[in-house]
């Protein structure tokens, strides 16, 4: 009699593929294996594959190298890497707020964005606000609207309106 050992000593074949996932709403992503592996195979099977990183956020934006490990079922394990391009593609929330300005001895009145946000937000951050209209004279004694665009960190744009009523409140002089 004679004992034969056959043993498995291949390591499987782990084959990768790059994606890009977006961020949602809320500046988060995650991947699983069966998004990273592009076949991986081995002739006794796969037992399990990982990846060291599945969660991303808006501190993750760009290229990001993953690595995927593949165990076959006799415990050989390789393993391959990918790139995840994290991407931002989800406009800023644009929130405004009307408001009543005065104008002053000289007739003039002015606004700043500070003025007109209403708690402007974006998961991956706010980059700048801006208003289409800023200074108002006696000519504009009335409702106006403006236009608040807000920009994120990665150059996604929203804009909302608002009405700034501005009013002449000054007394003339009256000169005898």
């Amino acid at each position: 009699s004679q004992d034969i050992a056959v043993t498995d000593n291949e390591n499987p074949i782990a084959l990768c593929q790059s994606i890009t996932v977006q961020l949602d709403a809320l500046g988060n992503a995650s991947i699983g294996t069966g998004d990273i592996d592009n076949g991986s195979n081995d002739a006794c099977g796969i037992a399990s594959l990982a990846l060291d990183v599945t969660s991303f956020d808006c501190s993750n934006i760009g290229a990001n190298t993953v690595v995927l490990a593949v165990t076959d079922n006799n415990g050989n394990a390789s393993t391959c890497s990918a790139t995840v391009t994290v991407e931002d593609n989800v406009d800023p929330v644009a929130l405004c707020q009307s408001i009543t300005v005065q104008l002053d001895a000289l007739g003039n009145a002015s606004i700043g964005t500070g003025d007109i946000d209403n708690g402007s937000n974006d998961a991956c951050g706010i980059a700048s606000l801006a208003l289409d209209v800023t200074s108002f004279d006696c000519s504009n004694a009335a409702a106006h609207t403006v236009f608040l665009t807000v920009t994120d960190n990665t150059g996604n744009a929203s804009t909302c309106s608002a009405t700034v009523t501005v009013e002449d409140t000054v007394d003339p002089v009256a000169l005898c």
